[in-house]
């Protein structure tokens, strides 16, 4: 199972898959967070993260997710 913490930010999303060798980087932000969601629904789903961390973890990556759509329809993406 994985430590319990606080999720905030995509930094802290990235850290929990990494604690299970998952590393995402596709080149656009935005398909990395879609990527992170696909990626922590198969760790929930399979039973090695728990529904908190799983939860809190999908707030942040759902966040950042709208976050990062709004940049690019104002057309500051990162």
């Amino acid at each position: 199972m994985v430590k319990p913490r606080t999720y905030r930010t995509l930094y802290d999303v990235q850290q929990l898959l990494k604690e299970f060798n998952v590393f995402v980087y596709v080149g656009k932000r935005l398909y990395d967070i879609e990527l992170m969601a696909i990626e922590l629904d198969h760790l929930y789903e399979a039973g090695v993260v728990d529904n908190q961390t799983y939860m809190k973890a999908k707030i942040v990556l759902r966040k950042e997710h709208r976050e990062e759509e709004q940049r690019e329809k104002n057309g500051t993406a990162i």
